[in-house]
């Protein structure tokens, strides 16, 4: 019978446990970060600030006069709600892409994890954490910002942290997915161009979506970055106008299939790719 020892002393040693092996992934990428976070934090402070100026309070001002706001409400208390829930996306987009085939394929970061008792999907589950957490904070100090300038009309608009954090998670996986499928980076300019612009433009961030042509509102209906959107409208105040209790319960769930479906196709293309 095999005795282990503390993990300190010489000996035998018990296995990791699994939650320490996503920890031990999740401390890496928590060590690298603690050397870059100046320059993030900068950009990510500085984004919400011209996002304010720009469309909430500039572009704000012109829609309000013209046109009264949005359903009675003030431009500026209609976009933000939609630009926190898109920054998410952005935030997954460039947490999700070349950093991420970088580790597959430029430094064989993963490769060296995988080298340790890790797992495929220990190395998943520990980076998905680390970036829930750029999640977290980057949307923290948007709203922070967002909140300064007026943006919000209600304390129930605190809410829009989860919710946004989870419209991010419904993007981070996914793209993780293809990223495992790239040998380069050309497949990141198209999606760039073709879906992660077009979902910020057409998803109902800057306007309604029922301003859009006919046969276009389904496709943005179907899309994660819309049921993200009008989720967080809805707990920052506009619950009746985003159709209710039930349409909230509805977006979040469409929310958690993309990020459910997108962990699995992420663990499967991850095996395929470095563990086959």
């Amino acid at each position: 019978m095999t005795v282990y020892q503390d993990r300190t002393a010489r000996g035998p040693r018990s296995p990791l446990s699994a939650t320490e092996r996503v920890l031990a992934v999740f401390g890496y990428h928590a060590t690298v970060y603690s050397r870059t976070w100046r320059g993030s934090i900068v950009t990510r402070m500085l984004s919400p600030v011209l996002f304010m100026l720009s469309m909430g309070i500039g572009l704000g001002a012109l829609v309000d006069d013209r046109a009264g706001g949005i359903d009675g409400r003030p431009y500026l208390h209609f976009v933000v709600p939609g630009i926190v829930a898109t920054q998410t996306m952005w935030v997954a987009w460039s947490e999700s892409s070349y950093q991420v085939l970088g580790y597959i394929k430029w430094n064989m970061g993963y490769h060296a994890q995988l080298a340790t008792p890790l797992r495929v999907r220990d190395v998943l589950a520990g980076h998905f954490l680390a970036i829930t957490g750029h999640l977290v904070v980057a949307t923290s100090l948007f709203m922070v910002v967002a909140a300064l300038f007026g943006g919000f009309d209600s304390w129930s608009a605190v809410a829009c942290l989860p919710v946004a954090v989870l419209t991010g998670l419904a993007f981070v996986t996914p793209i993780f997915a293809f990223t495992a499928t790239q040998e380069g980076d050309n497949g990141f300019n198209i999606l760039y161009r073709w879906i992660i612009t077009p979902l910020m433009l057409f998803s109902g961030t800057f306007f309604p979506v029922d301003q859009l042509p006919p046969w276009m509102q389904p496709v943005a209906w179907v899309t994660p970055l819309w049921h993200g959107v009008e989720a967080c409208r809805a707990v920052a105040g506009g619950w009746e106008s985003s159709g209710g209790t039930l349409a909230f319960a509805g977006h979040l769930l469409v929310l958690a299939a993309y990020a459910v479906a997108g962990w699995l196709l992420a663990e499967r293309t991850f095996t395929r790719r470095l563990a086959s």
